[in-house]
């Protein structure tokens, strides 16, 4: 039997991954979009080139993660690579090298920045409704 690779599971996965609810997801991609929606698209087996792309563009992992990620390929790769205390390298070196990490930071940084962008925008509405009030 062959296994086929589920884009949309794979979508799920790395949104997750990213720490971005189904809602979050649905704001970046733009106003048809909802959290119902991205439920269904994570539910497809394969998703249209262009809406990939935007997926892509949107949780910054390149096209090919979605397209060619196969969770039981990377289980029976890194088992049959790495066994019990496997160390490559320098035994007593100490590896803090981590992608998804990186992307959680750049995820959160963008966060902080819309939050400040909302907390301007409402110091913003706030001065121009005390100057309405003052005329």
């Amino acid at each position: 039997m062959e296994h086929k690779i589920h884009q949309g599971r794979n979508v799920k996965r790395f949104r997750e991954m990213l720490g971005i609810k189904q809602e979050a997801l649905a704001l970046d991609l733009g106003d048809d979009w909802n959290q119902k929606k991205v439920s269904l698209l994570e539910q497809k087996e394969i998703i249209e080139d262009p809406l990939l792309k935007r997926i892509s563009e949107v949780l910054k992992i390149p096209v090919e993660a979605f397209q060619n990620f196969d969770e039981e390929q990377a289980v029976n790769i890194i088992s049959n690579t790495f066994g019990d205390n496997a160390c490559v390298g320098n035994p007593n070196s100490i590896f803090n090298f981590s992608p998804i990490d990186e992307i959680k930071k750049l995820h959160e940084e963008k966060i902080e920045l819309y939050e400040r962008m909302l907390k301007e925008k409402d110091e913003m509405m706030g001065r121009l409704e005390r100057l309405i009030e003052n005329r």
